[in-house]
């Protein structure tokens, strides 16, 4: 817990919401260090990052846009495609013990990570490979920008949207979305157990520009543009008036 600036302004594009937006975040220097440094969320899966439980969706509609893509990936680009035969959704989702639908985990070298995980091994004849994201490598290069392929969790991390009703005092309601950091807490009792987790810690926070500027899709997509753009006025303002009070601990003084 620690100070936080936030500021709040109506939806140039829809006047029944109210964006709520942490400017300590969004102004922090956070960026994803997986390859460079990324410790991953439990010591004895170093190597996987946060892709360790898997991606649960978000809807049905969240699920049907990856599965597409999962249908271009061919043997060269994801390691744990079924050989010689179609793929089926067995092949890459599972149920939770709450019933809710995500991607499949397996283990390999007693480290268990999401089915789309490449790991460091992964050498396929054609020079590809290495360890990491298939769908993020197909987008990468398909030309486009992974959250188009990934599941919505995957590309929002580390940032979070919420959605509350506000009653005001004159009976009407508007809706608040909050955009802010997806820290531990977001994780549910479960985030106190990780290991290590990126948006925390200093070793994520050396990216030249801030997180408004370099997650423009990501805030764009969650946003949309009217908003975003009005953001970026208010980030602006934040970064050129801010005290030591409002930066990010993580971030370097």
């Amino acid at each position: 817990m620690f100070p936080r600036a936030y500021v709040e302004f109506a939806d140039p594009a829809d006047d029944s919401q109210v964006m709520r937006c942490d400017l300590t975040w969004l102004t922090s220097s956070y960026m994803c260090i997986f390859g460079q440094g990324c410790q991953g969320i439990y010591a004895d899966a170093p190597d996987t990052g946060c892709c360790t439980l898997g991606a649960h969706f978000a809807d049905k509609g969240d699920e049907r846009r990856v599965a597409a893509f999962v249908d271009e990936l061919d043997e060269t680009q994801w390691q744990f495609k079924p050989a010689g035969r179609a793929v089926k959704k067995s092949d890459w989702i599972e149920t939770d013990e709450d019933g809710d639908r995500k991607t499949l985990t397996v283990e390999v070298d007693g480290q268990r990570a999401c089915v789309f995980h490449n790991r460091a091994d992964f050498a396929p004849p054609n020079g590809r490979g290495g360890a990491g994201c298939a769908l993020h490598g197909l987008a990468l290069e398909q030309g486009r920008n992974p959250l188009e392929t990934k599941p919505d969790v995957c590309w929002q991390l580390p940032i979070r949207r919420t959605f509350r009703e506000v009653e005001r005092q004159d009976g009407t309601t508007y809706t608040e979305v909050s955009i802010g950091e997806y820290d531990r807490r977001g994780w549910g009792p479960g985030g106190h157990d990780l290991d290590w987790y990126c948006s925390g810690n200093t070793e994520a926070h050396v990216a030249l520009e801030p997180v408004y500027l370099t997650h423009e899709p990501e805030l764009t997509e969650l946003m949309g543009k009217a908003a975003y753009d009005e953001l970026v006025r208010h980030c602006e303002a934040h970064v050129r008036s801010r005290s030591a009070l409002a930066l990010h601990p993580a971030d370097p003084r």
